[in-house]
């Protein structure tokens, strides 16, 4: 083998050192710094972003925070105005019982009229009704005829004997 040959030992160890100068210099003046600003500037790009995200995350707090004060708000005037309404259908269902009322107790009087009306007229059909019964069974019975006035006059005494007139 070569490299453990001691006669080429030495250039072998002079050609080692020029290469590993010759690399590290190159390293040292090319790639690193070149590595170095990829590395620099990866880093002020991620710092960038975690700025963004955190600015984003602000607004997006913000934005949130106004969304629910703006929900609250509507929520307050929703309910005022459920409220506005309710009083609203409140009032209008009263005021919509008291014309039934009124209109129903109108009938109500009209209909105790009418039926008042018809009593009374039932009542004077019953009396004439009354007086020509009284005058065909006192013919029958008597044989003779009685005036209609007496018979009349004693069926309203009847009458007014027995409360009904």
């Amino acid at each position: 083998m070569p490299q453990l040959d001691f006669h080429t030992f030495l250039p072998q160890v002079v050609w080692l050192l020029i290469s590993f100068t010759a690399l590290y210099l190159i390293m040292w003046r090319v790639a690193v710094p070149r590595i170095a600003n990829v590395l620099e500037a990866r880093q002020k790009r991620m710092e960038d972003n975690l700025e963004k995200a955190q600015e984003l995350k602000r607004e997006a707090e913000e934005t949130l925070a106004a969304y629910e004060q703006a929900m609250a708000e509507a929520r307050t005037k929703a309910q005022a105005l459920l409220a506005k309404a309710s009083q609203q259908l409140s009032e209008e269902a009263t005021e919509r019982e008291e014309k039934l009322a009124e209109s129903l107790s109108k009938r109500i009087a009209e209909s105790e009229a009418g039926i008042d009306k018809a009593i009374r007229n039932a009542m004077e059909n019953v009396q004439e009704v009354a007086v020509e019964v009284a005058g065909a069974a006192l013919q029958r019975l008597t044989g003779e005829k009685a005036p209609e006035k007496e018979v009349s006059e004693a069926v309203d005494q009847a009458f007014k004997a027995g409360g009904s007139a």
